[in-house]
């Protein structure tokens, strides 16, 4: 029993943190921010903060919570997302409607909750908590995601804003350093791929499955800035050798010649960041980048893209290093260092597009009831993507983590790391 209470105890310190954590956030926002959603992929800060908190409600309190009623009846329909199996919702493109509630009934909403769900981890019975432990976790491992989509969403909602605001400050940093690309071999050979922990995994990192890989090599570091603009400015764009036919199309019908969030002012590219528009640092990452355009660059170089089996191999040959996540506050991507040595930014910084695509593993299966929707449907037509960014929390992050994507999205921090061919 000592060993639950002291597992609890810390379920209870984190489950604090990260409710705060979204809220912080939300902070420097003004009222009308948290309502815009100009595009479908990105939902309005306002339901964010709403939904993620309906979560708890609907999966952890209303089973768990004696007596527990809702806040507000209509809020179920108002705040899902896409759990069929607990009822009609507003639809995704239509979450800009929202005026009402307002903000403030949505802060109301999340302490209303927090107080509650307090109220149940007080002393909460032995079987209660062992069945509801792992529904408390999926809502906060939940929550962190949505702490990254709202970096990025908002990031999306300002720049869209002719006066191109600031989020926050920039902290003040060094030049960036210039690292050569090198590559690292990885030996081939038998992988087990997939989540073979104790702790939290989501379901499609699993079953564990054995994978052959051949001898390949991995560059030591994210594509830069700098490097990307060569290739914009050797006719890339324009050169369908490089692309992928649906890529090329789409290249076409909406006018690429530069990631997303780039901005050619006075002759100098510049790039919006959640620090407002600063010049383009050639050494940094770049991001905000499709998997057409990712996959164009590497044709263009010579090279080509990790599959994520490859992927999770280089990071089992050389264990990750400590990453520039959310956690260090600069919401941006970081240059790799001369002064480190190895595989670097195979954490944080941008998440890496590979050429696989998102399918179940050997064994998969979902689970019973609405929370079975939360990955599997999801299976079909999306890339995968490995390594977490600049906006991800750093301990929501494994070397098994899948995230998954269609392959025109370029509102994450999406980035590329190349393998020899």
């Amino acid at each position: 029993m000592k060993t639950l209470a002291t597992s609890l105890t810390d379920t209870i310190t984190r489950l604090q943190k990260i409710r705060s954590q979204t809220e912080f956030i939300c902070k420097p926002l003004e009222p009308e921010d948290t309502v815009v959603q100009p595009m479908i992929d990105v939902s309005p800060p306002k339901w964010h903060m709403a939904h993620t908190t309906w979560f708890f409600e609907e999966f952890v309190l209303k089973p768990y919570l004696p007596n527990y009623k809702v806040f507000h009846p209509s809020y179920s329909y108002l705040f899902n997302s896409y759990y069929n199996t607990v009822g009609n919702r507003v639809q995704r493109a239509e979450r800009s409607t929202l005026t009402r509630p307002p903000l403030r009934d949505v802060y109301s909403y999340r302490s209303h909750v927090n107080e509650h769900l307090a109220k149940l981890l007080e002393n909460p019975d032995e079987r209660i908590l062992n069945e509801m432990m792992p529904v408390l976790e999926l809502g906060m491992q939940h929550e962190q995601q949505h702490q990254e989509l709202l970096l990025t969403d908002i990031k999306y909602i300002l720049s869209t804003n002719p006066l191109l605001p600031v989020y926050t400050p920039a902290k003040t940093s060094e030049k960036a350093d210039h690292v050569p690309a090198t590559f690292l071999d990885v030996p081939g050979g038998i992988y087990k791929i997939g989540y073979q922990g104790d702790g939290f995994c989501f379901d499609n990192e699993l079953g564990v499955h054995e994978v052959l890989i051949h001898d390949f090599q991995v560059m030591n570091r994210l594509v830069t800035n700098g490097e990307y603009l060569q290739f914009m400015e050797s006719g890339g764009y324009a050169d369908f050798r490089f692309w992928l036919n649906e890529g090329f199309n789409l290249v076409k019908t909406l006018n690429w010649e530069s990631p997303l969030y780039w901005i050619k002012q006075e002759g100098k590219w510049h790039r919006y960041s959640l620090h407002g528009l600063e010049e383009l640092d050639p050494n940094k990452p770049v991001t905000h980048i499709s998997f057409y355009e990712a996959n164009a660059y590497a044709n263009w170089a010579g090279k080509r893209l990790l599959t994520e089996f490859e992927w999770e191999a280089a990071s089992q040959a050389y264990p990750p290093q400590q990453g520039n996540f959310s956690d260090s506050n600069l919401l941006e991507p970081a240059a790799a260092k001369t002064s480190q040595h190895g595989l670097l930014q195979l954490y944080g910084d941008a998440w890496e597009w590979t050429y696989s695509a998102y399918h179940p593993y050997p064994g998969f299966s979902t689970a019973p009831g609405a929370l079975g929707e939360y990955n599997g449907k999801f299976m079909i037509n999306q890339m995968v993507l490995r390594g977490g960014s600049c906006a991800t929390p750093s301990d929501h992050i494994r070397n098994t983590y899948r995230n998954f994507f269609h392959p025109d999205k370029r509102w994450q921090f999406n980035g590329i790391r190349l393998a020899n061919k």
